[in-house]
C-alpha cells in the first residue's frame, strides 16, 4: 500500500511518486523507481517535504512500519496469473491517467497563452517556450517514446489541433536529429502557428469546400495575422518561420507566398505536413473525417508532390501505416483500435480487441510486437465496424495524441501474459 517518506530518507530503489504537475519536474514520469543518488538530489531541489512511496514496487525491503504481519500465501498458477493481470492492467490505467493527466496540464498552459496574448503578448511568448522546453525535457531523455491516443476529446478544438501538431512535429524532428535550438524554435512555432485565427470569425477558421471567394481569402489572412501576432510576441526567427510558412507546399502551390521547397525551412517542412494530416483527421465539418490510416495513405498516395519527400517518409515511418487512432481487423479476424504506437518500432502498435469475454474496462492492451504470429489485415472506418465491436472499441470523433515515455521492459512472465490476452 502506498505511504508517504520524507525526502532526506530516500533511498535508491525506492518506488515513488511525485504528487506534482508535469511540467513541474525533469523526470520522464511523475512515477519511478530511484536508480542513483543524482535523482535523489534532484528531488530534493524540488523543494518537496515528502513524496508517496510504493514499497510493493520498490526493490529494498519495507521498514517494520508497513511489513506484512505474515508470509504471503503460495498461490497455485492459475492465482498467480491472475494476479499477474490486475497488477498489468493497474500499471496500464495508471500509464493512461498520467499520460491523459500531462495533456490535460499542457492544454491548461496553452489556455493560459491564449488569454495572456493580447494584453501580456512577451509573456505569452515565454509561457509558450517554458512549455515547449518542458515538453522536450520528458522527449529528449533516456528511454524510447511512443505515441498515445488519449481517451479523452475535453478541451478546445483549437487547442487539440495545436497540440496534436506540435507533438508530432517535435517527435519527427528529434527523430531527423534536428539540434535542440531548432526544436525549441519548431515547438514554439507549432503551438503558435493558427494564433492568427483569433482576429477572424469563428466561420472561417475552418476550410471548407463551400466557402466563397471571399471566405478562402479571409482563412487563408490567418497566416498574415499569424505573422503580426507574433512580431509583437517578438518570437525567434525560427518560430516565425514555421508561422510564416506552415500552409506553403513542395510544388509551390501553397499559401501565401507559394514557396518552392529549398525557401522553406526543416522546421516549416515538418510542421506543414503534420498540420495538413491532423486537419485530414479532424477537420471542421467532422462528416469528412479520415481515419488516422486513411490520411497517411492519402499523404502518400496524392501529396508526395506537395511535401518534402525525405520528411514524408520519415513520419510514416514513425507514426507506421496504421497510426493511433486507426481502427483494424487483425489477422485471426478480431477487430481493433490503435491504441499506442512505439515511434521507434511503429509496425508493431499495441492495439485494443474487441473481445466479449472481458469487460472493455478490464482489457490489457495487446503489443503485436509480442505477437510474432499476429498482425494487422486491414483497416477499415469506424462506421463498418460491427455494432458490438463499435460499441466495445467506442472510436473517438476527435482523434487527441499525446506522447508517454515507453516504461522498462516487461518480464517474460508478463509479455506471455500479454501476448494470451
Amino acid at each position: 500500500m502506498p505511504s508517504t517518506v520524507a525526502v532526506q530518507d530516500l533511498k535508491i530503489g525506492m518506488f515513488i511518486r511525485l504528487e506534482l504537475g508535469w511540467m513541474s519536474h525533469p523526470f520522464p514520469l511523475s512515477s519511478f523507481r530511484i536508480t542513483s543518488a543524482d535523482q535523489i538530489a534532484t528531488i530534493r531541489e524540488l523543494g518537496l517535504k515528502q513524496v508517496t512511496w510504493l514499497p510493493e514496487k520498490s526493490d529494498l525491503a519495507p521498514p517494520p512500519a508497513v511489513a506484512t504481519a505474515a508470509a504471503a500465501p503460495v498461490l497455485d498458477e492459475a492465482a498467480l496469473q491472475a494476479e499477474r493481470r490486475r497488477e498489468a492492467l493497474a500499471a496500464q490505467r495508471e500509464a493512461l491517467r498520467l499520460c491523459e493527466a500531462q495533456y490535460q496540464e499542457a492544454d491548461r498552459a496553452l489556455r493560459e497563452i491564449g488569454a495572456l496574448t493580447n494584453p501580456q503578448p512577451e509573456e505569452a511568448a515565454r509561457r509558450a517556450d517554458a512549455l515547449v522546453g518542458a515538453m522536450l525535457e520528458k522527449m529528449l531523455g533516456d528511454g524510447e517514446l511512443c505515441i498515445r491516443l488519449l481517451g479523452t476529446n475535453a478541451g478546445e478544438r483549437a487547442n487539440a489541433h495545436a497540440l496534436n501538431v506540435t507533438v508530432v512535429s517535435l517527435l519527427m524532428a528529434r527523430a531527423l536529429g534536428l539540434p535542440e535550438g531548432e526544436l525549441r524554435d519548431l515547438g514554439v512555432g507549432a503551438l503558435l502557428h493558427d494564433i492568427g485565427k483569433m482576429d477572424l470569425p469563428p466561420r472561417v477558421h475552418h476550410l471548407e469546400d463551400s466557402f466563397t471567394g471571399a471566405e478562402i481569402k479571409a482563412y487563408r489572412d490567418h497566416v498574415a495575422l499569424g505573422i503580426a501576432r507574433g512580431r509583437r510576441m517578438a518570437l525567434t526567427a525560427g518560430a516565425m518561420q514555421v508561422l510564416a510558412q506552415h500552409h506553403e507546399l513542395a510544388d509551390g502551390s501553397g499559401f501565401p507566398a507559394r514557396l518552392a521547397l529549398d525557401a522553406m525551412s526543416p522546421a516549416s517542412r515538418i510542421v506543414a505536413l503534420v498540420n495538413r494530416f491532423d486537419n485530414l483527421c479532424n477537420p471542421g465539418p467532422r462528416a469528412n473525417a479520415l481515419t488516422p490510416h486513411e490520411a497517411v495513405s492519402m499523404l502518400f498516395a496524392q501529396s508526395r508532390s506537395k511535401f518534402d519527400v525525405p520528411i514524408l517518409s520519415s513520419f510514416i515511418r514513425m507514426m507506421g501505416v496504421y497510426p493511433a487512432g486507426s481502427v483494424v481487423q487483425l489477422t485471426d479476424d478480431r477487430y481493433a483500435t490503435v491504441m499506442q504506437v512505439n515511434s521507434s518500432r511503429p509496425l508493431k502498435p499495441r492495439v485494443l480487441v474487441h473481445d466479449a469475454k472481458v469487460p472493455r474496462d478490464e482489457a490489457l492492451l495487446l503489443d503485436l510486437e509480442r505477437s510474432p504470429d499476429l498482425g494487422i489485415r486491414r483497416s477499415l472506418p469506424a462506421a463498418k465496424l460491427p455494432p458490438a465491436a463499435a460499441a466495445y472499441l467506442s472510436p473517438r470523433p476527435r482523434v487527441t495524441y499525446y506522447f508517454e515515455v515507453i516504461p522498462a521492459p516487461a518480464t517474460e512472465e508478463a509479455r506471455a501474459l500479454e501476448a494470451a490476452s
